[in-house]
């Protein structure tokens, strides 16, 4: 199965941010051999292909907005974003808004209304594309700024939705986070643990989905330190890094040292307690850059963290891998691609940052591919 993110603007085929070749003014950054039209051609393009080679899609609605991106966290988003102030941070976005905007501000208007209605058209894909391959619609990305009561009704909405169009596809929900923007607590078990974004589904012990369980899957998202350093990744005996996290660890030259069963104790409260009730559990997003922190494509990253020589993301991802295979969950690989500025991809790339090395990828990484065939029990 192929998770594929798309953004509001994907649906559009003319939407101005889904339209033209990066290299003459444009956004999009296909190599000339499969370079598309639009965005919407695109999509519909790569659905049908992989529906001939016998590929599942699972549609990912990745953001409210594709100059958000995954920070969004919820469906109107506006500025501050997090990221904002973190140092040699390069996609900042704080000029646009899904939702309230302001002085220079520009706004792509979306909403409740606006997200079902998204939903309602991709549930009836299948139909309109002449294609079965669809499992199912990944309703939003880790939608981190809603407590986990708010996320909870919007997910029994879409589901609604969905059912209305089609009676088998799948609906894929994420988790929450440990608190909203605005600080509200979304309690996540014990405090030893940080949740990632769409990671906590805690809220399921005393408020669970009303959704049929042979409906949904459960899809929480959990990273190593090349998308953030966590605290749980610190020597808690450590009397200045106990409680440190991300670039505040990385200042205090923090050695990241990991308690694989802390690790799992905390999955365990996050998600895997619903595996064990039944239902279908699906990481919708786990990797990340082996080479990180000195392969890291942010220089002020690197030089946080160059006290650290030893590959420790390539060590959490057999830490989870080892987990997903015990508790027989399956997950979807970030990224297939290899744009991804934090976790880098399965292929490997020709670019370094400029436009002209788009859309060239190199072979897969035979580390990723080699855990990839440890989860699949090859």
């Amino acid at each position: 199965m192929i998770r594929l993110p798309i953004a509001p603007q994907t649906l559009d085929p003319n939407d101005p941010q889904g339209i033209g070749d990066v290299r003459s003014g444009g956004v999009l950054k296909n190599h000339e051999s499969v370079r598309q039209t639009n965005a919407r051609q695109a999509m519909e393009d790569f659905i049908k292909l992989a529906d001939q080679k016998d590929l599942k899609v699972l549609v990912d609605i990745h953001s409210c907005s594709n100059y958000l991106g995954w920070r969004a966290g919820r469906l109107d988003a506006s500025p501050p974003y997090a990221d904002a102030d973190r140092p040699g941070y390069v996609y900042q976005r704080e000029d646009y808004s899904c939702g309230e905007g302001g002085p220079g501000v520009t706004v792509q208007a979306y909403n409740e209304t606006k997200w079902l209605e998204n939903i309602r058209e991709i549930a009836g894909l299948p139909e309109v594309l002449g294609v079965d391959n669809i499992i199912g619609i990944d309703i939003f990305n880790e939608p981190w700024d809603y407590t986990w009561g708010e996320w909870r009704e919007l997910s029994e909405k879409a589901f609604s939705v969905i059912d209305d169009v089609s009676d088998d596809m799948l609906i894929f929900v994420e988790g929450v986070a440990q608190s909203t923007s605005d600080g509200t607590a979304n309690p996540h078990g014990s405090l030893e643990s940080n949740p990632n974004w769409g990671e906590n589904f805690f809220g399921m012990t005393a408020d669970p989905l009303n959704i049929p369980k042979d409906r949904l899957v459960i899809s929480p998202h959990t990273y190593g330190p090349s998308v953030f350093v966590q605290s749980q990744f610190m020597d808690r005996s450590d009397p200045v890094c106990g409680d440190l996290e991300g670039d505040a660890a990385g200042e205090a030259d923090c050695q990241i040292q990991y308690d694989p069963a802390k690790l799992r104790a905390g999955w365990e409260e996050h998600f895997g307690f619903l595996r064990d009730q039944g239902y279908a559990v699906v990481l919708g997003e786990f990797g990340g850059n082996m080479d990180w922190p000195q392969g890291s494509p942010r220089l002020a990253e690197r030089e946080l963290w160059d006290h650290i020589q030893t590959p420790v993301d390539q060590e959490w991802q057999g830490i989870v891998v080892d987990y997903m295979v015990d508790k027989d969950i399956e997950g979807c690989y970030w990224s297939i691609n290899p744009e991804s500025a934090d976790t880098s991809g399965w292929y490997g790339h020709e670019f370094d940052d400029r436009p002209a090395g788009f859309g060239t990828w190199k072979d897969f990484d035979t580390r990723k591919t080699q855990l990839l065939k440890k989860l699949w029990g090859l």
